[in-house]
């Protein structure tokens, strides 16, 4: 971690650094303060291979810092150079890097060689890598005199160019006079040589311009070989020119060509050999004549293709593996194919490996008496020869250190003394290259020391993260902490973050993050604290946005841009016109929140930007003005853009890539925005992700990329009617490989079986890779223990099961991802668990309180944590009714089962059944499942009330007694004592008589009630009692049977012929009635004999009236079937024991006795009461028959 003194005031941008909550003793990284003693450290040097411009001075770097400042020396091609007798050589002050004079004499030939700096202090020496120094030479085509070709159609040729050797190697291309490439296609295309290639020849190839050109771009020269001319003809003009120079018998036949198979112009023979280095990009090539022009095919005969590494170049001439690797040796087969037959050629590939790292050796500080390691482990085909020096000369001849020892590419360091200090070189080499490391080993004692500035003030906008820093030393490595306020305790990791660098991360900063935070350092030394100061201030906003405008030339048109700011912060407000600034132009004026263009015209058109900026932040807004004509224009047509064109990728680095490109028409709508995507060619070719969106007033967009993806992009345009189709594709874009960023998420240790522990996680997918080769390394340890990590590196899988565990024990976990590049960052331990077995001990001392007759509280005493052997998930409860106090039935009924969570110890049983016999026990229960049942506890449910008898029927009614039976309650809930019986008549107005009230024995399910009156209806209230009290009450209404004699007397009355004729007069004159009133009706208004009837009345229609009682019951026959509901059976009656008329006005037809009733001859009444209040149906009786006059009669009674 690299610790830099931060300046007083600064802007702090969102960006998240690996989170680490503790530091972690990585001192190998750690920078030491100048002003403390430490050995050389080299920090800029030139390259390996230097290739130098021979027209400029010779310039060799060599950078170091130390303390004491180190001195420099060099060496030339092995022996030392000594710069002070070559006036030629000067050395800068200070530094190591050497400048020799060729300007002025002298020749770069001369300084041609070897050179190696060495930088020495007394705590040690370091030495930089051989750097090889050669001038560029970009050498002139030979002269030469070159004939022109003349073929016929159809041919195949091959253009030489063969250029200059040149150091470093040209770049080749071919044009014309005009400087214009030569297209190429299928047909005709350049080697990887430069030579210029036919496939066959068309009269269009005719042409005396061939020119092949060698960019030498160190030296930035072109060298031009001489044009070459190529004349095509057909056999027609063959023939012509062999007439006017040969014998007439020389001719050739009328056929212009020959199709014919392929042949390969390149490589030679069936086999070919190719070596490469590991890392490179391999480029196989195979170009074939032939006619038609042949199609080249790849395939590895061992095998597949890489799909994410494999590129075709030069219209599939060229086979190209980026990123080789051993795994891409074997022999690959190039296939030239076209209708007349095939060819094919084996290129045998072995791939081998320069020197490359696998652990490179890093500073270490130590204190004294501490330990610690160098290791310098390498990798390579053939595998590399390890070395190691000590202050720049072999450990073999060095001074003896007794706290070194050197074990193959380990050097381990034991109970160091300040002596032990030196600088270590590791390197590692094969034929194919080699790697050369410092690394020192300082040994320090020094207290903590914080070197961030005191009283820094940092300025962050609200919603931001604020980062803090807090850069320190010490040795030993010192732990540091962080506190906010004055008396404030350790922030922790909630809501802060703490990196391994010692910056405290505030992730999102709010008002009241606003305060002084101390950074505390400690080791075993001492402590050293700082003060940092911390304020967040408000965001800028633009709250009235420039909007878009259309205007004729000549008018005034204005753009309104308000800021609202934070009142310590001081915007500043900038108009620009197409990201430029605006034009030198009187006519514009900016003021406060306005700018106003005047007497506009068509070069006014374009976008204008306000932009506000603060010391903090800036935001701005744009909107498009459009000039048209004052004269009336046709509507334009509007429609979404058309897609933007012309992709260009810039500033291409290894994170970020920048994207340029052309917007298509708008089509008369401004755009507003767009939107670029990216392809995965490598990991998801053919699918597009979204990456990002810019206004529509930008053409150019920076994106953040990820290692190792095979990127293009596209580009869509949108306004306010859609979004274009997309652009075309841009040029693929590789980044290069590097280790994870993240790590896997969602690791859990759950255990399977009682004895293994399955750790799991999420992985990363393709583009979080970052690089080829990814793995992940699971480790874990037992977290009550002092055992250490253990580790396996497993294939990109997600679940790892380790065996052989104790049952159910916490373990700290942690998954890793790692590539061939590296590691991700250090994970966090998660904690999880060995797998869980059942529990061993049932709950004790089970205690049943009965709470009433239906509910009943249990309590238990927990078992020993211990003997869970899982995760607690709660207790359970198995019940059940054993057998009934009252029946003694001993058939066990159902087990019920109640599980209450977490660490209860008492629950409460609901929905018991009065009066009986219950059994319960108690189980623990974990993840794996129950333990054993607690021993059976019994106990007993009191009494309650019964529910209500499960039937009541009134049989035998006579005139002055009913019979009721009925049937015990379904559910007594304890032993019946007796039943009660309350009822009291209903007289013909509905009203309630006297309540009466009888007891009846418990074992009676008959009763007889006398001494009633006869035609009466009288309502029952039934229920039964126990010892806790009465139950639910059933109703029902019953009438006792009509006196015969009476029955009689109605029949003589209605056999009289004036009772009969009276009825017929009344039928007669309610049907003249109705059809004068019908008629009135029909006709509206009143008549002379409507008027005359009102105004004298007959005698014999006033017992029509309403308020006359003659005959008023015997409109009831028909309309109370109709108006007036019977009392319903089982229903309550109001409190005073009266029913109102409205609500339960019965008639005698609802209960058997009206226009439905059926008389003997004798006048007794036959039907018999049901027990039910149903009405008959009134279709069928009241509209065929006219109403009985002995119903009517009835009715008095």
């Amino acid at each position: 971690m690299q610790l830099k003194i931060m300046p007083k005031k600064k802007r702090l941008s969102a960006g998240r650094a690996p989170l680490m909550l503790f530091l972690c003793q990585m001192i190998s990284a750690l920078e030491v303060p100048l002003d403390l003693v430490q050995p050389p450290t080299i920090t800029q040097q030139s390259p390996k291979d230097y290739i130098i411009d021979p027209r400029e001075n010779i310039v060799i770097q060599c950078e170091a810092k130390g303390k004491p400042p180190p001195s420099f020396s060099w060496t030339r091609n092995g022996t030392h150079f000594d710069i002070d007798k070559d006036p030629l050589v000067t050395m800068k002050p200070g530094s190591g890097t050497l400048t020799i004079n060729i300007m002025s004499e002298g020749k770069a030939e001369t300084y041609e060689g070897v050179y190696q700096c060495t930088a020495r202090n007394e705590r040690g020496a370091a030495i930089s890598n051989n750097i090889v120094i050669r001038p560029s030479r970009s050498p002139l085509w030979t002269k030469e005199k070159l004939e022109p070709i003349i073929l016929r159609n159809g041919q195949s040729l091959v253009l030489p160019c063969r250029p200059p050797i040149g150091l470093p190697p040209p770049i080749i291309f071919w044009m014309d006079n005009s400087f214009q490439r030569l297209p190429q296609s299928e047909r005709v295309s350049q080697g990887l040589n430069g030579d210029l290639y036919f496939s066959n020849v068309l009269p269009e190839d005719t042409r005396e311009d061939y020119i092949c050109y060698a960019r030498f771009n160190h030296t930035q020269t072109i060298q031009q070989k001489q044009p070459i001319s190529v004349k095509v003809i057909s056999v027609d003009e063959l023939n012509d020119t062999i007439a006017a120079n040969l014998s007439d018998t020389e001719f050739y036949g009328a056929k212009s060509h020959r199709q014919r198979p392929p042949t390969f112009l390149t490589p030679d023979g069936n086999t070919s050999r190719k070596e490469e280095l590991r890392g490179n990009v391999l480029s196989l090539e195979c170009i074939a004549e032939g006619l038609p022009t042949p199609i080249i095919y790849w395939i590895k005969e061992d095998g597949t293709l890489p799909i994410n590494r494999t590129f075709y170049r030069n219209f599939k001439k060229t086979l190209q593996i980026i990123q080789v690797t051993e795994a891409d040796s074997g022999n690959y087969q190039c296939i030239a194919k076209n209708a007349l037959g095939a060819i094919h050629h084996t290129i045998s590939v072995t791939v081998k490996a320069a020197p490359y790292w696998i652990i490179a050796p890093q500073n270490l500080v130590l204190s004294p008496e501490e330990d610690g390691t160098l290791i310098c482990r390498a990798n390579g085909n053939p595998k590399p020869r390890i070395s190691w020096l000590s202050n720049g000369v072999p450990i073999e001849i060095a001074p003896d250190d007794p706290s070194r020892k050197i074990d193959g590419d380990t050097i381990i360091f034991s109970k160091v003394q300040e002596r032990s200090s030196a600088v270590y070189q590791c390197n590692a080499s094969n034929e194919y290259g080699y790697l050369l490391a410092n690394a020192f080993v300082n040994v320090l004692a020094e207290p903590p020391r914080i070197l961030t500035s005191a009283n820094t003030l940092y300025q962050v906008i609200a919603n931001r993260a604020a980062l803090l820093d807090c850069a320190f030393f010490g040795s030993p490595l010192p732990t540091i902490e962080w506190f906010k306020g004055a008396k404030g305790s350790a922030l922790r990791e909630d809501i802060y973050v703490l990196h391994e660098n010692g910056t405290l991360e505030i992730p999102v900063a709010q008002k009241d993050s606003t305060g002084t935070y101390t950074c505390v350092a400690r080791n075993k030394l001492g402590m050293a604290k700082n003060d940092v100061h911390l304020e967040i201030k408000d965001p800028t906003r633009i709250i009235k946005q420039p909007e878009y405008a259309v205007v004729q030339r000549g008018s005034t048109v204005s753009f309104e841009c308000k800021v609202k700011h934070d009142h310590t912060l001081i915007p500043t407000v900038t108009w620009l016109k197409d990201h430029g600034e605006l034009p030198n132009d009187g006519r514009f004026t900016v003021d406060k929140d306005h700018l106003v263009v005047a007497d506009v015209n068509d070069d006014d058109g374009g976008t204008y930007t306000c932009v506000a900026n603060t010391t903090l932040d800036n935001v701005s807004a744009s909107a498009v003005l459009s000039v048209v004509a004052p004269t009336p224009t046709p509507a334009p047509i509007y429609d979404v853009p058309n897609p933007p064109f012309d992709l260009e990728l810039t500033d291409q680095l290894d994170r970020s890539v920048q994207l340029s490109w052309t917007p298509g028409d708008d089509n008369n709508s401004p755009i507003t925005k767009f939107i670029i995507e990216y392809e995965d060619a490598m990991h998801e070719p053919g699918l597009w992700h979204h990456q990002t969106e810019v206004p529509g007033t930008q053409t150019t967009a920076q994106l953040k990329l990820s290692p190792y993806v095979n990127y293009s992009f596209r580009v869509m345009a949108e306004n306010n009617l859609g979004r274009s189709l997309p652009s075309e594709a841009s040029e693929q874009y590789l980044t290069k490989a590097a280790e994870p960023d993240k790590n896997p998420t969602a690791v859990e240790g759950l255990g399977s079986e009682p004895d293994n522990l399955v750790i799991t996680w999420k992985p990363l997918n393709g583009f979080e890779s970052n690089g080829p080769g990814l793995q992940y390394k699971v480790s874990w340890r037992q977290k009550d223990g002092d055992d250490e990590w253990t580790s396996v590196v497993v294939a990109n899988v997600s679940k790892y099961i380790v065996s052989g565990t104790p049952t159910f024990v916490p373990y700290l976990i942690k998954v890793q991802a790692l590539n061939d590049a590296g590691f991700a960052p250090e994970p966090a331990a998660v904690m999880g668990h060995s797998g869980e077995d059942l529990p061993m001990v049932a709950p004790g001392n089970v205690r049943v309180n009965v709470v009433n007759s239906t509910l009943a509280e249990v309590h238990w005493d927990p078992v020993p944590l211990k003997s869970i052997r899982g995760h607690l998930q709660g207790y359970r409860i198995y019940y059940w009714k054993a057998q009934s106090s009252l029946t003694r039935n001993r058939r066990h009924i159902e087990k019920k089962i109640l599980t209450f969570q977490g660490s209860k110890t008492h629950g409460m049983l609901p929905g018991l059944e009065p009066f009986s016999h219950y059994t319960l026990n108690v189980r623990v229960v974990n993840g794996k499942g129950e333990g054993p049942a607690s021993p059976d506890k019994v106990f007993n449910t009191p009494e309650g009330v019964p529910s209500a008898p499960s039937s009541l029927k009134i049989v035998n009614p006579t005139l002055d007694s009913l019979t009721l039976e009925w049937e015990p309650p379904s559910h007594p809930n304890g032993i019946l004592t007796e039943y009660t019986l309350k009822y009291q008549p209903i007289n013909s107005t509905h009203e309630l008589g006297p309540l009466v009230d009888l007891k009846i024995p418990a074992n009676k399910t008959r009763w007889t009630l006398k001494n009633l009156n006869f035609s009466t209806r009288y309502k029952f209230y039934f229920y039964a009692r126990t010892a806790a009290g009465s139950g639910i009450q059933i109703t029902e209404e019953a009438i006792t049977t009509v006196d015969e004699a009476m029955a009689s007397r109605q029949v003589d009355i209605a056999t009289q012929g004036w009772f009969i004729g009276l009825m017929c007069a009344v039928a007669l004159l309610i049907l003249i009635l109705l059809i004068v009133c019908f008629i009135r009706r029909n006709k509206g208004g009143k008549y002379p004999v409507k008027e005359k009837e009102d105004a004298h009345a007959d005698p014999e229609i006033q017992p029509m009236k309403e308020d006359d009682g003659t005959f008023g019951e015997y409109r009831s026959l028909e309309s109370d079937a109709e108006d007036h509901k019977p009392l319903k059976k089982g229903s309550r009656t109001p409190s005073d024991r009266t029913v109102k008329k409205e609500d339960s006005d019965d008639s005698l037809v609802d209960y058997g006795e009206g226009v439905n009733g059926q008389f003997n001859e004798d006048g007794s009444f036959i039907g018999q009461y049901s027990g039910k209040k149903e009405k008959e149906p009134a279709e069928g009786n009241e509209s065929s028959e006219a109403p009985s006059p002995v119903n009517a009669m009835n009715s008095f009674v």
